[in-house]
C-alpha cells in the first residue's frame, strides 16, 4: 500500500512541477543525433523544468504531430535540416495545422543549413520575410568576438533585448551580452499585429553572402535594427511561433562563455539566460493569461421588488436581461502564469483593461480598476449606467498586448424599454405639479359649470300668450 501511495504523490508531483501551462510534451526535430551532445546544457535546463523531449529525425516515418486527431506533442523544436526539407509529416500545412491545435513552435535557423523553399514560403505567410540568398548572414564590423571571428566578424555581440514601451511586458531583459553566431536575418512587415520583435541586430549591422563578390554590395537585403535576429509570433488563438535566427547560440560553447570586443575588453555571454527566457516564453511558460470568474450584476439600490430581494424575472448574478437607465457591476478575474504557478496579473505601466459595452459599436468603453487580489489572481471592476437604447448589448474585455496570451472574453445581454409600471408616478415629478394642478383646475371649473347649469331654473316672461 506504501509503495502505491508513493507512486501516486510521484505522479502528483511530476504534473505539478511541469513548468509549461500547456503541456510538457516537447518533440526535438534535428538531422544529426552527435550533434544532440553540443546542445547538452540547453537539453538539460528544459528537463529541469519538467519537459519530456522526444528526439527525432526531420525524414523519420514515426513523426507524427497528431494522433487520433488530437495532438501529440505540446510543443516542436525545429533545427535547421541539412537536406533541403523536412519530411513528408512536416510540411508547413503540418506545422499550420499543429499551432491551429494550439501548440508551439520554435523554429531555428543557420547560415551553415539553407532554409528550405516551404520553410521560407511558411514564414512569408506570416509576413516574415529572409534573404533570397540562401547563404546570407549577419555580419557586424564593430560589434562581433575578435576571439573567435577576427577576420568573418560573423559573430555578433548585441546587448539584451529591453522592452521599447513601459506598457508591453518584457521577458527577455537583462545587462548581459549576447553571442550570435552566423546568424539569418530576417525583416518583419508591418500591417501584422500578431509580430513582434525580440533581439535586433545592432544599427551597424547588416546582411550578405560571403561567398559573393566582396569588393562592392549593391543590394544589400536590410540592415541594422531592420534585421530581426529572433522575432515572435503568437496568432489570435494564442499559439507561439518563434524564429531564432542562430542555432548556434544554443550551444554548451555560448553558455556563459568568454566573448571579446572590439577594444579588447573580456565580457561573459549571457545565451544561457536567454535561451531560458526564449524557450520559457516560446513554450508558455510565461507571458500566459487566465480568466477566472467573470460576473455582472444589478446593483442593489436599482434592483426592483421581486423574491428574496432579487429582480423578476433575472438572477441574481449574470442576468440576460437589463433595463435601460440601470447602474450595473462588472467584474472579471484574471491571471498570469509564471512558470510553475499562477499569479495575480497586473498590466505593465502605462496599460489597463477596459470593458466596452457595446452593439454595432461601443456605447461605453471604461477602464477596469483592481477593486481585490487573491493569492494567485487580480480581480478587476467597474460600474455605470447602460445607455437609453434598447438593444442586443455585449460586455467584452479585449485585452491584446505582445507577449501575453489574448483575452477575448463576450457576454451577450437584452436591454430593454421601462415597463408600464416602473415609470416614476407623475406626482412625484415636480417640474409636473403646474400642469397637474391646471388639469384639475380644468375639472374643476367644468364640474361647476355643469352644475350650474343643471340647477339654474330659465327666466318666464309675463304677459306672453300662445298663439295656434
Amino acid at each position: 500500500m506504501q509503495w502505491l501511495l508513493s507512486l501516486l504523490l510521484l505522479g502528483l508531483v511530476s504534473i505539478v512541477s511541469a513548468s509549461s501551462s500547456s503541456g510538457s510534451k516537447l518533440l526535438v526535430v534535428l538531422d544529426d543525433t552527435a550533434e544532440k551532445d553540443s546542445y547538452s546544457q540547453f537539453w538539460g535546463d528544459l528537463e529541469e523544468k519538467g519537459f519530456k523531449i522526444t528526439y527525432s529525425s526531420p525524414k523519420s516515418d514515426s513523426v507524427n504531430l497528431f494522433k487520433h486527431g488530437e495532438r501529440d506533442y505540446d510543443h516542436i523544436l525545429l533545427f535547421p535540416p541539412k537536406s533541403k526539407g523536412y519530411g513528408s509529416n512536416l510540411t508547413p500545412n503540418h506545422i499550420l495545422d499543429f499551432m491551429k491545435a494550439e501548440g508551439n513552435i520554435l523554429l531555428a535557423l543557420s547560415a551553415d543549413s539553407p532554409t528550405p523553399g516551404a520553410i521560407s514560403s511558411l514564414l512569408l505567410e506570416l509576413d516574415i520575410h529572409l534573404p533570397a540568398d540562401k547563404n546570407a548572414l549577419v555580419v557586424d564590423h564593430f560589434n562581433y568576438d575578435t576571439t573567435s571571428s577576427p577576420e568573418q566578424h560573423d559573430v555578433l555581440l548585441v546587448k539584451q533585448p529591453r522592452s521599447p514601451r513601459k506598457d508591453i511586458r518584457s521577458y527577455f531583459g537583462g545587462e548581459g551580452v549576447l553571442a550570435v553566431p552566423r546568424a539569418v536575418g530576417h525583416v518583419l512587415g508591418n500591417a501584422s499585429p500578431l509580430l513582434a520583435p525580440i533581439l535586433r541586430a545592432p544599427s551597424t549591422a547588416y546582411s550578405y553572402n560571403p561567398k559573393s563578390d566582396t569588393e562592392g554590395i549593391e543590394d544589400l537585403f536590410a540592415s541594422g535594427e531592420q534585421i530581426s535576429l529572433v522575432s515572435a509570433f503568437q496568432a489570435r488563438n494564442s499559439a507561439r511561433f518563434v524564429v531564432l535566427g542562430s542555432i548556434e547560440m544554443l550551444k554548451n560553447k555560448w553558455f556563459d562563455g568568454k566573448v571579446k570586443t572590439l577594444g579588447g575588453k573580456d565580457q561573459k555571454t549571457a545565451n544561457k539566460e536567454f535561451a531560458k527566457q526564449l524557450s520559457g516564453w516560446a513554450f508558455k511558460e510565461l507571458g500566459v493569461l487566465k480568466v477566472g470568474r467573470l460576473e455582472h450584476y444589478l446593483n442593489e439600490e436599482d434592483k426592483p421588488p421581486g423574491v428574496n430581494g432579487t429582480a423578476v424575472g433575472h438572477s441574481e448574478l449574470n442576468p440576460k436581461i437589463y433595463r435601460i437607465k440601470n447602474k450595473v457591476t462588472y467584474t472579471i478575474e484574471l491571471s498570469e502564469y509564471t512558470s510553475t504557478h499562477y499569479t495575480p496579473f497586473i498590466p505593465p505601466a502605462g496599460d489597463s483593461l477596459q470593458l466596452e459595452f457595446t452593439m454595432l459599436s461601443p456605447f461605453h468603453r471604461l477602464p477596469l480598476s483592481a477593486v481585490s487580489t487573491t493569492a494567485n489572481s487580480t480581480i478587476y471592476s467597474t460600474t455605470f449606467v447602460t445607455p437609453d437604447q434598447h438593444g442586443i448589448f455585449n460586455f467584452r474585455v479585449n485585452y491584446k498586448r505582445p507577449f501575453l496570451t489574448n483575452v477575448d472574453e463576450k457576454r451577450t445581454v437584452t436591454v430593454r424599454h421601462f415597463a408600464h409600471n416602473e415609470w416614476p408616478r407623475s406626482w412625484r415629478i415636480s417640474g409636473a405639479w403646474v400642469w397637474i394642478a391646471g388639469i384639475w383646475v380644468t375639472v374643476g371649473g367644468w364640474v361647476a359649470f355643469v352644475a350650474i347649469w343643471l340647477w339654474s331654473e330659465p327666466v318666464k316672461e309675463k304677459g306672453f300668450k300662445k298663439t295656434q
